[in-house]
């Protein structure tokens, strides 16, 4: 039985979002109302019945009997984890998240949680991106946050990651929305990329509590978040079945922009960009394309491009390179784009000497997975 919590027991603001948080089976919608006609302290203080909304027994049950001993071990635990626990009526809840159908009632943050306030564009894709594709949400991610926008995606695989990369790189700042508890990582192999993103003024987002592992269920909730607090969604890669589409639908739903990367027709990672486009999507060549669409208040100044866009991209690459883990494609077939890849590109994509890549070439091409054309080599 849930113990009640004493009339000398100090609640927060926290505890009673909780309570609101962990009313079963009610839409979100249903319990904002609830708090618009009763009151948030009120519901859980003095409300016996409530009958406009139909309650259930257990519904009834939660609301007059909140179990305050689950409500204070998620506050311990996440404390425990290091992160902040932002509320719906808190100042640094983000107003656009706010305007969605179904905004989560409770946030919790590590990090810099002022970034919530700032303008923010979201960069997802494919995680088994292309050589080219991870390129594009790098330096995309880089031209953007030179632009004083925050960069927003899900540290999943492969466009994600590199568009978090491409931020930090460039000294810009980055929101990870996840769907687990802030106390795991997940992939775990993204454990690096979670801590720089933190140590780099960064934030990590998530609407589940503590001890939360994934599941396949909670990653479109997730994205509905990415679209949300974002004035606009970057599709980089991604196929006809990918996440992505589902974050782009919320972006449609949430009267976002949506925004898409063309590719080669031969790349089975494009066709989702390019279903996009076909539906009204705006393709997109270079960041401009993505800033004159929206009415974003821009910052400038703040931003010092320290290194040229060459030296990101080989930086970058050397960093794979060095950490395996982060390489989905290791084999030279993976380094040539489906459009005109130059030699000296798939040189620097696979760290291997000129004589080698030249000799491994002919070998993919007598096997008829690569063409020699005019300026380098197009994936078949």
């Amino acid at each position: 039985m849930a113990t009640e919590v004493t009339s000398t027991t100090k609640k927060s603001n926290a505890h009673y979002w909780l309570a609101l948080k962990f009313i079963p089976r009610l839409a979100i919608h249903k319990k904002l109302r609830l708090v618009q006609e009763i009151g948030l302290m009120k519901l859980f203080s003095s409300v016996t019945s409530i009958p406009s909304l139909h309650l259930t027994e257990k519904q009834q049950s939660a609301i007059t009997h909140p179990d305050w001993d689950k409500i204070n071990k998620v506050i311990t635990d996440s404390k425990l984890c290091g992160s902040d626990i932002v509320c719906f009526d808190d100042e640094e809840y983000p107003e656009r998240l706010k305007q969605i159908y179904d905004p989560p009632l409770v946030l919790f943050t590590q990090g810099n949680k002022q970034l919530l306030l700032e303008p923010q564009i979201a960069i997802v894709g494919s995680r088994g991106a292309t050589p080219f594709g991870r390129e594009n949400a790098f330096v995309f991610a880089g031209d953007l946050v030179k632009k004083s926008i925050v960069i927003t995606s899900g540290l999943a695989l492969g466009i994600d990651a590199e568009a978090h990369k491409g931020a930090l790189f460039n000294n810009g700042k980055t929101i990870a929305v996840v769907a687990t508890g802030l106390d795991r990582v997940y992939p775990s192999r993204h454990k690096k990329l979670a801590h720089d993103i933190v140590n780099s003024d960064g934030l990590i987002v998530s609407e589940f509590v503590p001890g939360t592992v994934p599941k396949a269920g909670f990653f479109p909730k997730r994205n509905r978040i990415i679209s949300g607090m974002s004035y606009g969604v970057l599709v980089v890669e991604a196929t006809i079945k990918s996440g992505s589409l589902i974050t782009a639908r919320c972006a449609v739903e949430q009267n976002r922009e949506v925004f898409a990367i063309p590719s080669s027709i031969k790349n089975p990672q494009g066709k989702g960009c390019h279903w996009l486009i076909k539906q009204g999507a705006k393709l997109v060549e270079e960041c401009n394309d993505i800033i004159e669409d929206l009415n974003i208040p821009l910052k400038t100044g703040l931003h010092l491009n320290l290194k040229s866009e060459q030296e990101a991209l080989q930086s970058n690459l050397q960093e794979k390179k060095n950490h395996q883990e982060d390489l989905f494609n290791d084999s030279l077939l993976d380094n040539v784009g489906y459009e005109i890849t130059p030699i000296d590109v798939v040189v620097s994509r696979s760290k291997l000497p000129i004589d080698v890549v030249l000799t491994q070439l002919t070998i993919l091409e007598l096997k008829g997975l690569v063409s020699a054309v005019p300026g380098g080599y197009l994936r078949i």
